[in-house]
This record gives C-alpha cells, structure tokens and sequence, in this order.
C-alpha cells in the first residue's frame, strides 16, 4: 500500500509517499482502508517533532480518518469487515490502509459521505468538550471564538450555534470572516485591523465575553481575557500563533474569571462514557443540519505536504481533506 511517511523528524518537505507493508491488526485492532484522512494542525507540529507527543519513527501523520473496515482482530467484538466508520488512529491516517485500536472506530453517521466523516470526530468533539464540558457554555451567553476560520475555530461556531449561544468570530482577514458568518457567526473582528479587547466590549454592550475559545495564543489572548465579563471562562485550545502568551494572574483574580486548559484526547481515556455521548449529540446534530463540517480543500498524499505548510501559514480555511 502507499503512505506519506515521516523518516526522520523536521522540515515537512521531507515527507514522502512509499509503498510499504499493509497492516495486520492485532487481536483488538481493526485494519480500516482509508477513504479520506483530514489535516489538523497537530499533524504539521507531530511531523516536526514539536508536539507533545513523539511516535517512534518511521511512521505516517493522519489523526482522523474515515473508511471501510477490512479486517478486524481476533477479540474485536461490534466491528465487523465492511462496516462504514470514522476513526481517530492519532497517527497513520495519511495511508491507504490505517491500523486502528477498536475502541477509537465509531459508526459513520447516518447520511455523511467519507470526507465529511474524516473532518468531523477530532475538531468537533475538541470543541463540544471545550464548550460544554470545560466552558459550561450557557444558552443566551456570548462566546469569542478566536482563529475562527482554521478547522477548530470553525467547529467551535458551529458547536456554540447549537449550543444557544451568540457568537463572535476573530480572525486576520475580511475574507476569512466572510467564511465565518457564512458558518452562522453574529458579529466578527478583524484582528488584524481592530483593537480586539475594545471591539469585544463595544459588542457586548460593555459586558464582555463569557467564554473564550482561543486555539491560537499570541497577543490575542490577553486581549481577550481582558474583554470578559464577570465569572469570565478562557479556553486554551492551543498556540497556532507559535507563541505561547505569559498571562499577568491578576487579570484572572479581578472579575473571577477562570484559564481552562482543554485536552480533548486525553479526557477521552478518562471519560470514554461522555465521548461516547458528545459523539452522540454530534450525530444528532449533524442529522438535523446544525453542524457540518467545511472541507475547503481536497488534495492527495502527494500533495499533502503543501497543504500542511499553508496550514501553518494559516492559508487555510476549514478543514483539507486527503484522499488516498
């Protein structure tokens, strides 16, 4: 089978696509022939060796995929060949065929195609956990989604829509926020242009935002903690920006506002339960059209790379899909 393999940690232009072996699972793993993978952020960071966890190399980027299950392993129980799944490998996704722990295959949605699929578990359950689960996002409450055009930022619009809320999406260009009101957004910032804690106030009456969703770090974020309102809730996503911001504590003790750190994998081995039941609610959502996943870009292994590197750039706007 062919992969985009990673040989050695470091500039993405050294990833290549190879033929290589096809995966056996073994007795609780399932062989899924991938029929897209999408191209999340964390994938750009894994490659280069800069994410927090580091895979024995050689081995192929893909955090999310979605497929048709080939082979399953010998005590793998309600997954059989031929099913219709989407899964979360951590890596290995950018292949033909992925080799995936059965605990981390979930049945396609009712009436979702394969790409859709590939872009939907690992954005959109990051932000059903941030918002309800970290965030306690409220109905009636406004929400800041900060680098609102890029994969999660997108998902946390759509997420915050369907959660009651009003939303607020800032990001560094007139194109990407005409992106994001098409995605349902109330107001945007050009955070480039404006001055990002003034316009949060000025939109809010001069009450402030009650829950942050911040997955780019930098300047922004403080910035943004100071335009929330009393009991104020920040979420750290993640520091896309590359700059992970040095925040004064005092701006927390003030209005009692809190920092919330939100680490979607690993809450999903301490609480398989409640993924289960966001997975749930996504579905139903989904079935009812309140969320769908923007794929903007369909590329192939080979052109994989390129993607990665705009992504970084922050080129992209919702989610790049691979198909193998």
């Amino acid at each position: 089978m062919r992969a985009l393999l990673c040989r050695e940690y470091g500039p993405i232009e050294r990833l290549r696509v190879e033929d290589v072996a096809a995966p056996r699972p073994g007795p609780n793993e399932v062989v899924v022939e991938v029929k897209a993978s999408s191209l999340n952020f964390p994938d750009a960071l894994l490659v280069q060796g800069l994410y927090q966890v580091k895979p024995p190399l050689p081995f192929s980027p893909g955090m999310e995929l979605a497929g048709i299950v080939k082979e399953v392993g010998a005590a793998v129980r309600g997954v059989a060949p031929g099913d219709r799944v989407v899964a979360t490998p951590g890596r290995g996704g950018f292949a033909q065929e992925c080799l995936v722990a059965a605990d981390r295959v979930s049945p396609l949605p009712s009436g979702m195609d394969f790409e859709t699929g590939s872009a939907f578990v690992l954005t959109y359950c990051t932000s059903l956990h941030a918002l309800k689960d970290c965030g306690h996002l409220q109905p009636g409450e406004t929400l800041v989604v900060l680098g609102a055009a890029g994969g999660v930022g997108a998902s946390a619009i759509e997420v915050g829509k369907a959660m009651g809320a009003k939303v607020i999406a800032a990001a560094s260009s007139e194109e990407k926020l005409a992106f994001c009101r098409k995605l349902g957004a109330d107001d945007t910032i050009d955070y480039e242009k404006a001055d990002l804690r003034q316009r949060i106030l000025d939109l809010t009456g001069g009450k402030g935002a009650d829950v942050v969703y911040d997955p780019v770090g930098g300047a922004q974020t403080e910035a943004a903690l100071r335009a929330t309102a009393w009991g104020g809730r920040l979420l750290v996503i993640g520091f896309a920006s590359g700059v992970i911001p040095q925040v004064k504590l005092n701006l927390a003790l003030l209005k009692e506002r809190s920092l919330v750190g939100v680490y979607w994998g690993e809450w999903t081995q301490h609480d398989p339960q409640g993924q289960r039941r966001n997975v749930d609610q996504l579905a139903g959502w989904f079935a009812e059209r309140k969320i769908k996943p923007a794929v903007s870009e369909r590329v192939s292994l080979e052109e994989a790379p390129a993607a990665m590197l705009r992504l970084l750039q922050r080129k992209v706007k919702g989610k790049v899909v691979i198909v193998p």
